[in-house]
């Protein structure tokens, strides 16, 4: 009995203990095995205590929050004399330089070599108007003593690029405002604006367009015409690499300023690969249909 009981208590020993590296005593396995019973049963049947709730006290902050903000405002509405400001300062618009029916101006475009400046000169014959070539307002700048954009105007007209509005626009109001204070009234702009920027700052700040005169004209008439009055132009862009910079130009960024006014039903479209009378003639139909004489 007593050997069968000893082989018991070894037994329980490597059960409970699960180690025999030394001899232990009756008690002391039984104790221990009643402890880790007890606190195995602890942690799988008492849950662990619950987080403290996030909401409630978002809330409560929230809440105060709120309380100092409506106490904030009643206390400027009572201590505050003044009405209630916008946090952004209304932009006050540049008014035009001159409002509608003050002056009428017509953009005239069309490819380099196209007959802009031929047709322009029989209107103001004609029509009284005053002509205004950008480019002629660009070069006489470029050349003027003492000019800061003298050299950026060359090497744009001499690479076929578009000089920045900012030169161009402003030396057209110049020009307008000098006619117009000795009585002129009728602009005729010729080859401006080429490009979509040109056209909404000049019709922002200057003045708006009645309409455009566009001439159509195929890509060889204008080379061939360019080409012979380069012979006598003395021009720098009247060479064949410049004209073919101009001409890719003036497909890239003029025509989508005639697309734009076209859809607003302000563009004439006058065919100019024939004999200058016989455009003439078309122009001025044209202008009589927009009741200008």
């Amino acid at each position: 009995m007593v050997v069968r009981y000893s082989n018991l208590q070894v037994s329980a020993t490597k059960l409970i203990s699960g180690r025999l590296s030394r001899p232990t005593s009756r008690s002391t396995t039984v104790s221990r095995a009643i402890r880790s019973i007890r606190l195995n049963s602890t942690k799988s049947s008492t849950p662990p205590p619950p987080p403290p709730p996030q909401n409630n006290i978002k809330g409560k902050i929230l809440l105060t929050i709120g309380a100092l903000a409506i106490g904030s405002t009643i206390a400027a509405s009572v201590f505050n004399k003044e009405g209630p400001k916008s946090a952004v300062e209304p932009i006050t618009k540049k008014e035009r330089a001159f409002p509608d029916g003050k002056i009428k101006v017509i953009f005239v475009l069309g490819g380099p070599g196209s007959g802009k400046g031929t047709q322009s000169a029989l209107l103001v014959k004609e029509h009284g108007f005053v002509h205004l070539s950008a480019g002629d307002l660009l070069r006489e700048e470029q050349k003027r003593e003492g000019s800061k954009y003298g050299e950026l105007i060359a090497q744009y007209i001499k690479d076929g690029l578009i000089v920045p509005q900012e030169v161009t626009i402003a030396l057209l109001e110049q020009a307008i405002l000098k006619n117009y204070n000795k009585g002129a009234t009728k602009f005729l702009i010729d080859g401006f604006p080429r490009k979509m920027d040109q056209a909404l700052t000049f019709e922002e700040q200057i003045a708006t367009s009645s309409f455009t005169l566009f001439f159509e004209c195929p890509e060889k008439v204008m080379l061939d015409r360019l080409l012979q009055r380069g012979k006598t132009s003395g021009r720098a862009d009247d060479n064949i690499e410049s004209i073919t910079k101009r001409f890719r130009t003036f497909i890239d960024t003029s025509m989508p300023v005639v697309d734009h006014f076209d859809k607003q039903g302000k563009v004439i479209k006058v065919s100019c690969d024939q004999p200058v009378e016989v455009v003439y003639d078309q122009v001025k139909k044209a202008l009589s249909e927009k009741g200008v004489n």
